[in-house]
């Protein structure tokens, strides 16, 4: 009993920092979390279904455990709730409606997880959870709008539009690889940045004499126009597009 007492009462904090730590991408520490917490999500689960579960036997724990890997993904500690208790929520929450689906009933609404704090204040740590999530997916959308319009301007100012990227775009991996990495190059070196800027064209001349970064005069004016895109990405930071360069 220790062991589960251990378990499901941790500090605060450092669990909330192992979550946010898979959240950032730690698969190594989410397996941990996972493997850690697979106890408490057993018992979580048996307590809900009235009897014990068999993890390899039992689609209900398969449920849970699939519950609690969502939970980390979607827990913020913003929005006042331990993890422990959100987690918990969020497992019974899809064995509910496991159990729903399975008789053809509605979905658990979310209002089945109020809980009510020591001032008699009711919240719902699935429902803030689930509207912050939104919130932040618009926020997110609405930016990545900006970004393209703000990149397309960008673009124009170069007599470039971004269907002409789609030709311009090198078809092997090597080849987009290696012209990213001319366009970081530009991008970092304040004289050929200013050079671009002015002259609306790549420092060919510099380029050469740098060796051309691995590609001949006429492979940089082949990809003039994905380099000066890729370059400008960076130039102007338009960070929901630089996402998506490979990390050099």
């Amino acid at each position: 009993m220790g062991f589960f007492r251990r378990k499901e009462q941790p500090a605060g904090s450092a669990l909330e920092a192992r979550v946010g730590a898979a959240q950032a991408g730690d698969e190594a520490g989410r397996e941990a979390l996972l493997t850690d917490y697979r106890p408490f999500v057993l018992r979580v689960a048996s307590r809900a279904c009235g009897r014990y579960l068999r993890p390899e036997v039992d689609d209900e724990a398969s449920v849970a455990l699939i519950a609690f890997n969502e939970a980390i993904d979607r827990y913020d500690a913003q929005s006042g709730a331990s993890f422990v208790t959100f987690a918990e929520m969020v497992v019974k929450r899809r064995l509910i409606d496991h159990f729903r689906r399975a008789r053809g009933s509605r979905e658990t609404p979310l209002s089945d997880f109020d809980v009510e704090d020591a001032e008699g204040q009711v919240s719902n740590p699935v429902e803030v959870a689930a509207a912050l999530a939104v919130h932040r997916d618009r926020s997110e959308a609405e930016e990545r709008r900006l970004d393209i319009e703000r990149f397309q301007e960008a673009l124009g100012a170069y007599g470039i539009a971004l269907d002409d990227l789609v030709k311009a775009s090198p078809q092997h991996r090597d080849a987009r690889e290696r012209a990213i990495a001319v366009a970081r190059a530009v991008a970092g070196n304040p004289e050929w940045a200013s050079y671009l800027r002015e002259h609306r064209s790549l420092p060919l001349k510099a380029l050469e004499r740098a060796g051309g970064l691995g590609l001949s005069r006429k492979t940089l004016e082949r990809q003039r126009k994905y380099i000066i895109a890729v370059a400008l990405v960076l130039m102007e930071r338009i960070e929901h597009l630089a996402a998506y360069l490979p990390q050099m």
